[in-house]
C-alpha cells in the first residue's frame, strides 16, 4: 500500500473516526473536550519563559507509556532548559497523567490524526528539533512531515511483537518506506530489534537499549501516600486484613477477578479487592457489574468511605494506579486472562509487591519471562488457579517478602536504558 492510498483511505473514514470519538464521548465525557487539538487547530501558545522557540516534542500514547517516558521528559527538562518540552498522548486518561505528572512544566497536547493538514498545522506550531516517540506508536504521515523538514525521529522504548509485526508486515512498502524515514530506534530487546530489520529498517542505525520501564523510581511521597490510604481503608479489620489489587482490567477478565475473589473470600474473609478497569469508559459498566453481584461496593471517584464491610474499592479515578499499588499486598497486572497481551508489570514491581499475572502477555513477553525466572511473578492460566496463588501470598508472609524482594531486584538489575536512550536523543538535537 502506497502513502496516498493510506491518506485517501484515512480521509474517507474520517465521518467513521468522529463516530468513534462521539461514541467514546458518551461512555466517557472526556473524550468530548479539546477536539481542536486533535485537528493541529487553536493549540495554545507557549509560555513566555519559553520564548526561545525551541522544542523537543515527546509523544506517548496513554497511561502506560506515560509513566514510562517519565524519566526521560525529566531528563531533558534539566538538560535543555531554554526548550519547551512538548509532550502528547491520545487519551485523556494519559493526559491525565501527563498533568499530574509535570503539572506545567511540559507543553502538553492531543497528538493530531495522522492527516496532512492536521500533523501540518501541529508542527507549524510547535517546531520540535526533535521528535521522540515512545514504543510503537507509528504513523506514516506524521513521520513523513518530519522527514520532510528535517525533524530527526527516535522511535524510543521500542518493542514489536509477533503479532504487530504480522500486521506491519501485511502493510508492505507502506510500513518500509514509513520505517526508513526513521532517523534511529532504541529497541527494548533483540527479538525487537529483529522484527523492525525483518520489517525493513536498517540494522545500523538501531540499537538495543533495554526498557525505560526498568528505571522507574517511586517516590517517597507517593509510598507514603499509599500507605496513608492503606490504613485508612484497612481501619476496623483484622489482623488478618490484606489488600488485593486487580489492575488494568478488560472486558470479560473482571468476572474471572471475582471469581476468584469469592474462592479467596471463602478462607480469607477480610480481603479487600482493589479493582481498577483499564478504561475509562469502563468505570460505570464495571461498577454495574459489581452491584448485580451483590458485592459492596465503595468508589473512589466520589470518595466512598470505605468501611470493614466494603468488599470491593472501585478504582475509577485517572492517574492513580501508582498510588493504589502502593496500597496493595498483591498485584494482578491485567489484559492477560483475556487475549489483549498484558500491561506493564515493573510498575507494582517498583514498589516491591509480589505479581501474578495471566498468561496472555505478548505485549510483555521478555519483560515477564525475566520476572517469572527470578520468581517475582507467578503465571495463571484460571480464576481457580488465581485464587490458590493469592490464598498462598496472604497466608505465607515469608513468600510474600521473597516475591517483592525478587521484583525488586529485577528493577535494580536491569536499570540503565535511561542513560542509553538519552544520550541517543542528544546526539540527535546536536
Amino acid at each position: 500500500m502506497s502513502r496516498f492510498v493510506y491518506t485517501l483511505i484515512f480521509y474517507l473514514a474520517l465521518p467513521l473516526v468522529v463516530l468513534r470519538l462521539l461514541y467514546r464521548a458518551w461512555r466517557a465525557p472526556a473524550y468530548a473536550r479539546r477536539w481542536h487539538e486533535r485537528f493541529g487547530l487553536s493549540l495554545p501558545p507557549f509560555p513566555a519563559s519559553k520564548s526561545s522557540g525551541k522544542a523537543i516534542w515527546v509523544h506517548t500514547v496513554s497511561v502506560g507509556e506515560s509513566i514510562a517516558a517519565a524519566p526521560l521528559v525529566k531528563r531533558l527538562i534539566a538538560m535543555y532548559p531554554k526548550h519547551q518540552v512538548v509532550v502528547t498522548t491520545m487519551t485523556p486518561t494519559g493526559s491525565e497523567q501527563v498533568r499530574k505528572l509535570y503539572g506545567d512544566t511540559v507543553y502538553h497536547v492531543y497528538a493530531p490524526y495522522d492527516l496532512p493538514g492536521a500533523i501540518s498545522r501541529f508542527l507549524n506550531h510547535i517546531k520540535p528539533e526533535l521528535a521522540v516517540v515512545m514504543e510503537t506508536e507509528l504513523w506514516p504521515n506524521t513521520i513523513a512531515a518530519c522527514h520532510n523538514r528535517n525533524i530527526p525521529v527516535l522511535l524510543t522504548n521500542a518493542r514489536l511483537s509477533e503479532r504487530s509485526a504480522r500486521g506491519y508486515g501485511r502493510l508492505g512498502s507502506l510500513t518500509r518506506n514509513m520505517l526508513q524515514k526513521l532517523s534511529f530506534i532504541a529497541a527494548q530487546s533483540e527479538d525487537d530489534a529483529r522484527r523492525f530489520t525483518e520489517l525493513g529498517f536498517p540494522r545500523a542505525r538501531m540499537q538495543v537499549t533495554g526498557t525505560l520501564k526498568y528505571d522507574l523510581v517511586i517516590s517517597d511521597v507517593l509510598k507514603q501516600e499509599g500507605q496513608t490510604l492503606r490504613e485508612q481503608w484497612l481501619t476496623g479489620r483484622s489482623q488478618q486484613a490484606r489488600i488485593f489489587i486487580a489492575a488494568s482490567t478488560h472486558p470479560g477478565e473482571d468476572e474471572q477477578i471475582l471469581e476468584a475473589f469469592k474462592e479467596i473470600r471463602r478462607t480469607l474473609p477480610d480481603i479487600l479487592l482493589v479493582l481498577v478497569p483499564r478504561h475509562l469508559e469502563r468505570f460505570d459498566p464495571v461498577y454495574g457489574l459489581l452491584k448485580n453481584e451483590g458485592w459492596q461496593v465503595s468508589r473512589r471517584s466520589t470518595n466512598d468511605t470505605v468501611t470493614p464491610d466494603t468488599d470491593v474499592l472501585l478504582g475509577d479515578t485517572m492517574g492513580e494506579l501508582l498510588r493504589m499499588y502502593a496500597t496493595a499486598d498483591l498485584a494482578f497486572v491485567g489484559g492477560s486472562l483475556v487475549e489483549h497481551g498484558g500491561h506493564n508489570p515493573l510498575e507494582p514491581a517498583a514498589l516491591g509487591l509480589p505479581i501474578v499475572s495471566g498468561p496472555h502477555v505478548f505485549n510483555f513477553t521478555e519483560v515477564t519471562a525475566t520476572m517469572e525466572n527470578a520468581g517475582a511473578l507467578t503465571t495463571v492460566h484460571s480464576s481457580s488457579e488465581l485464587a490458590r496463588h493469592a490464598q498462598m501470598i496472604f497466608t505465607n508472609e515469608q513468600a510474600a517478602q521473597k516475591a517483592g524482594s525478587n521484583a525488586l531486584g529485577v528493577m535494580n538489575k536491569n536499570r540503565g536504558a535511561l542513560d542509553r536512550q538519552l544520550m541517543l536523543a542528544q546526539a540527535l538535537i546536536s
